[in-house]
């Protein structure tokens, strides 16, 4: 492959402000490129998050098309996620010149096998296996009609994944993801989750409360929380937090008969890192060890203890920062165990030491630029910059509550 400065970057969403997993790593691998001299022409998919200047300050171009909500999700054998993501402006675009392209997640690979695109390089860069993923959305979800599209979904995900043959290059984000793209495909390299940290920042002293947060308009976040208050929080005498978007009216519900457990809802970017630096434990917990979470990530590098289940870190090269449990049990003993327990200078070395090496945003992103076959400048390799190593439309009934959807 000639060798480029500029890489094209198709986000299924609009990657700022960078508030929830995926555009977290979408935007912080943004910034990542710019400093190692990659420009990005960006396009993005819009619905319900507007255009940011912000993204034109470190993006060569950015482009928007809007995403087509009003596809019907029971027509044809394209997952829902990828066909209301489509636009022909978006192929014009791609075709003005012969840079790579990095597909965000198979939500944006429409155009991956499109005939005009044969000869170039692309790269997809994979969030989970969505198949899975959307399986266990389905198998938490109790509305009937959420169900049946998770189920489909799920059904039509797994078949259209054969896409990715037509890949050059698969970007993992998790070792299991990494084991199971490599097996079905090959040409797969493990590229860890971009987040916005450059150092390890936890505050001394005690922490205040125990926490648990999430998106909780996703299923999964829903039922963790559920589960928590039933099997974990309502048996300690302890003050428990539980903060995320959204929350449903049955979790509301479930809070106000304790007195100890309080719901934040809605709160903003820089209100949860407060949150999460400020509480003696971060109690994760998941039903499902898809992806990466990026949550217990940002949890490890400002928050004091961890609690996890072994579905939230298992290979995920964080286990070892975390204190795990896998029972009700389980959790009620090391909570109370951490209660009283100050975060120690050796607790924060280790996760010091361990994140100069691993979850680094420079030496991943020299590991993915090696991989798309970038190369570097003798200039920069002197001053060391860069190191080789369409559907009918649906019901308005069916518009009203697709308004949901995760992605």
């Amino acid at each position: 492959m000639k060798a480029s400065k500029t890489l094209h970057l198709i986000s299924f969403d609009v990657p700022y402000p960078a508030n929830y997993g995926g555009v977290i790593d979408i935007y912080n691998k943004i910034l990542a490129f710019q400093e190692q001299g990659i420009a990005i022409i960006l396009h993005c998919f819009e619905y319900g998050r507007s255009a940011s200047p912000e993204l034109l300050k470190i993006c060569k171009k950015v482009y928007y098309y809007p995403r087509k909500t009003f596809q019907n999700f029971l027509y044809g054998e394209i997952p829902y996620i990828v066909s209301s993501r489509v636009s022909e402006l978006l192929l014009q675009n791609l075709l003005t010149d012969h840079h790579p392209i990095l597909f965000e997640g198979l939500h944006s690979t429409f155009y991956l096998k499109h005939p005009l695109l044969k000869h170039r390089f692309k790269i997809v860069r994979t969030h989970n296996v969505e198949h899975d993923y959307y399986h266990h959305l389905e198998l938490v979800e109790n509305n009937f009609f959420k169900r049946y599209f998770f189920k489909l979904e799920s059904e039509k995900l797994k078949k259209y994944q054969t896409v990715l043959k037509h890949a050059d290059l698969i970007c993992a984000i998790s070792p299991n993801d990494s084991v199971y793209f490599q097996k079905k495909f090959g040409k797969t390299r493990l590229i860890p989750a971009f987040h916005g940290h450059k150092t390890v920042d936890i505050k001394d002293g005690m922490g205040k409360y125990i926490l648990y947060h999430g998106n909780l308009t996703v299923g999964e976040n829903h039922e963790a929380a559920m589960y928590l208050i039933k099997e974990v929080f309502s048996k300690l005498k302890l003050p428990f937090v539980i903060a995320g978007s959204n929350p449903k009216k049955e979790l509301k519900k479930l809070v106000d008969e304790y007195d100890h457990i309080s719901l934040i809802a809605d709160a903003n970017t820089s209100k949860l890192d407060e949150l999460i630096a400020n509480a003696q434990i971060n109690l994760l917990y998941t039903g499902q060890a898809t992806g990466i979470k990026l949550k217990l990530l940002n949890a490890l590098f400002i928050g004091r203890h961890c609690i996890v289940n072994h579905k939230m870190a298992d290979n995920t090269g964080l286990e070892a920062l975390c204190h795990i449990s896998n029972t009700a049990d389980q959790f009620i003993k090391t909570t109370e165990q951490l209660w009283a327990l100050p975060f120690s200078d050796m607790d924060k070395n280790k996760r010091v030491e361990f994140f100069k090496t691993n979850f680094n945003n420079k030496n991943t992103i020299q590991n993915l630029i090696e991989a798309i076959g970038f190369k570097p400048s003798p200039d920069e390799m002197d001053r060391g910059i860069i190191k080789k190593s369409i559907p009918k439309p649906i019901s308005a009934t069916l518009n009203t509550w697709l308004a949901w959807l995760p992605f």
